[in-house]
């Protein structure tokens, strides 16, 4: 065994003449293992907040989404297209159109993000999980339904179910308004309130509404165009594959983006956010891992004599230097064990037992628990962070008694 860890670890477990020695080392390893805990929970907090908002936007999101580069729609009636929709990872497309328009219902009035659909949307997409009251319908017998998002049902004061319909004003393409007779720059239509969706999201909830794609595209003056082409994959298919292969073909005109790439800005704050509360703990652990510091000082005053006996005995400064070294790194090394530990073991009673929750009110947000999913990656990262931290701090200590041992060998190297 190391004769530098071997004394290093009785140092550690041994009883002190100053019992204060003792119990700042307890104080470190707990400071620590706290800060170490703390880590693995918050970040599995974020990871739980992200894999709730994932599983909402591939409800609603495609595997893969085709747009223009240039303008806002194009007509995918052409041979390239044609090919590339005959690749055999795909399953199936849905046509999509937006565009802004007016909702009305009695005397209020609401700007809307129109989502014309085609009848595929439903199997694409995994509405039902998102509807909140009513159900998804586009079309029925001769009757046109609209989806709304939750916070445009509130702003119209609507729910599914009532008898009166929603009037829509779209602005017609390339007309100027007749100050004399303003409605003649509209066209108007007419929809049922089928649903009510919520993605929890304000771009969503409070502006989208979803109606057939023949509705949309009588309102805004459109044949066969579309905004987006929306695609679902085979379940064997490889996402990267299709999209590689669906841009080869089509050009660079158009842009093929993933779920990824489609929620690009949503997912990026979700990181920052998680990544800017993990370097305020570090700063939090560098206060605790401190106590270390202050903990080898005071031994290494204490040990005066065994140091000196040690030298007398022919031990090199580099050796009593390590000891006081590896004493730092086993105070770090304990505290991070303990604190991965029962960071985990919190994740695991979260994750059954939901103790932390949102709300005392079942149902008042989309989960009643602080959601909680470990990865294992962020455990590696919180124990290599903890683990420089520690190594780092354990450096001043022991450079100060390594400047002393050279002082008193008359300049002499350890």
């Amino acid at each position: 065994m190391n004769l530098s860890y071997f004394i290093a670890r009785r140092y550690l477990f041994s009883k002190k003449s100053h019992n204060a020695i003792n119990v700042i080392s307890a104080i470190s390893v707990v400071g620590i293992a706290v800060a170490t805990a703390a880590m693995v929970c918050v970040l599995s907090v974020f990871n739980g907040f992200g894999g709730i908002v994932e599983g909402m936007f591939n409800a609603f999101d495609p595997d893969l989404k085709i747009t223009v580069k240039q303008g806002k729609v194009f007509d995918y009636h052409t041979p390239e297209f044609n090919k590339a929709l005959a690749l055999n990872g795909i399953e199936m497309i849905s046509e999509s159109l937006e565009e802004n328009a007016l909702y009305k219902y009695e005397d209020r009035q609401v700007p809307a993000m129109l989502k014309g659909v085609s009848e595929d949307f439903k199997y694409l997409t995994n509405m039902d999980k998102l509807i909140i009251d009513g159900s998804f319908r586009l079309h029925e017998d001769s009757v046109d339904y609209t989806t709304l998002g939750a916070g445009l049902a509130v702003t119209l004061g609507v729910r599914a179910g009532y008898i009166g319909s929603i009037d829509i004003y779209a602005p017609k393409r390339d007309v100027q308004i007749n100050l004399a007779n303003p409605t003649s720059a509209f066209t108007f239509g007419s929809v049922q309130i089928g649903g009510v969706f919520s993605l929890n999201q304000p771009e969503y909830d409070e502006q989208m509404a979803i109606i057939p794609i023949g509705l949309a595209r009588k309102l805004f003056s459109y044949d066969n165009e579309v905004s987006s082409l929306d695609i679902k994959l085979k379940p064997d298919a490889s996402t990267g594959s299709v999209k590689k292969k669906i841009e080869e073909i089509i050009g660079d005109n158009y842009t093929v983006e993933n779920r990824y790439e489609q929620q690009k800005e949503s997912y990026n704050m979700l990181q920052i956010e998680k990544w800017v509360t993990f370097l305020i703990m570090a700063f939090i652990l560098l206060i605790a891992v401190f106590n270390v510091v202050g903990s080898l000082s005071m031994l290494i005053v204490e040990k005066k004599e065994d140091i000196v006996s040690l030298q007398n005995m022919g031990a090199s400064g580099k050796l009593v230097t390590r000891i006081f070294l590896y004493e730092g790194w086993l105070i770090s090394f304990i505290g991070i064990l303990i604190g991965i530990i029962v960071g985990l073991a919190l994740c695991l009673l979260q994750q059954h037992f939901g103790l932390l929750r949102l709300s005392n009110t079942p149902g008042a947000y989309v989960v009643d628990a602080y959601p909680v999913i470990v990865k294992f990656t962020d455990i590696i990262i919180v124990f290599a962070v903890v683990s420089v931290i520690g190594l780092l701090t354990v450096l001043y200590p022991v450079n100060n008694l390594k400047k002393k041992l050279n002082t008193a060998s008359g300049g002499s190297p350890a």
